[in-house]
């Protein structure tokens, strides 16, 4: 690590050296759809790594969003996973079953004074940003929230509340980064082993969301306590999170959380260059295992060891 690494966040310092704390790896689908390829490629580099790293591999299912996650869809994780030669410490963490230790971690930022109830629609946002030209976005392309409720006096949120009118709750950036009063950043690994500084910029999320109206808890309040409480050492995802690792490494060091290694993969695209999602009907593991494809040709078209070590 470079000599830069000492101007970082508390908490940097916490993930032990592989030669003295034994890694461990997790995949994290969310069973709102099937596997596609790009899942496998994401859960066979976090299991060979395990292994080559004499490491802990874990499976974790993340249902917080209970509209769209079904029981088949989960069931279907397991066996895809299995099928490719991958397996997994048992009990598996859902994360539908931990809302109330999500809630707890919310109060507490609520009570640092670093989140505020937002009442705003979609539509609300809309309408203001819509008439300013070059409204600034967050990295997963939304608009940056006006911070329209964030200036609601107290009286006001008290009597919306009271009236049984539903609020989000959204992180005062500004304050939320003063309250951590350091420079953040994180060990970033990328597809290699030399690591490289990366300095956090959590001020391009804006005044995100943190609890959303339905459940109490959001992707990234969750993310963040279950890498701690299963003690993942190194969290290996694709690209398109990189930037949200800015986000997480901000909650990390107010909560006090330890910061894992990081290692940003590149993501798997289809023949017109668009990254590989459920939403675009990627082909699924399903279907390939339908259509008679063998594990060992997939892993090995994925740049893998095709022998399966059961």
């Amino acid at each position: 690590m470079s000599s830069g690494s000492s101007e970082f966040a508390k908490g940097q310092e916490q993930v032990a050296d592989r030669s003295v704390l034994q890694p461990v790896f997790r995949f994290a689908p969310s069973p709102n759809g099937y596997l596609h390829i790009g899942h496998a490629y994401s859960a066979l580099r976090n299991f060979e790594m395990a292994r080559a790293h004499d490491g802990r591999f874990l499976l974790r299912i993340e249902d917080i969003d209970t509209d769209r996650c079904r029981p088949d869809f989960e069931q279907a994780i397991y066996e895809d996973l299995t099928w490719l030669g991958i397996t997994w410490e048992k009990p598996v963490l859902r994360q539908s079953e931990h809302f109330s230790d999500y809630a707890r971690t919310v109060e507490r930022l609520q009570d640092q004074g670093l989140l505020y109830p937002c009442f705003c629609t979609r539509l609300d946002i809309s309408r203001v940003v819509s008439g300013v030209r070059d409204w600034p976005r967050d990295p997963d392309g939304a608009p940056i929230y006006p911070g329209t409720c964030r200036q609601l006096s107290q009286e006001e949120r008290n009597r919306r509340l009271a009236s049984g009118q539903r609020a989000a709750l959204r992180i005062d950036m500004s304050q939320a980064i003063f309250e951590a009063g350091m420079l953040l950043g994180w060990c970033e690994y990328g597809e290699g082993e030399e690591p490289r500084d990366v300095r956090a910029e959590p001020m391009l999320w804006g005044d995100t969301v943190l609890a959303r109206k339905d459940i109490p808890t959001s992707y990234h309040v969750s993310v963040v306590i279950d890498d701690a409480r299963q003690g993942i050492t190194d969290v290996v995802r694709g690209k398109d999170l990189f930037n949200a690792t800015s986000l997480h490494r901000l909650l990390q060091a107010l909560l006090d959380l330890p910061a894992p290694r990081y290692h940003h993969h590149d993501l798997l695209r289809d023949a017109a260059g668009q990254k590989l999602s459920k939403s675009t009907r990627a082909k699924s593991i399903r279907t390939l295992r339908a259509e008679g494809v063998k594990p060992e040709d997939v892993r090995r078209r994925l740049g893998f060891d095709p022998v399966i070590h059961r």
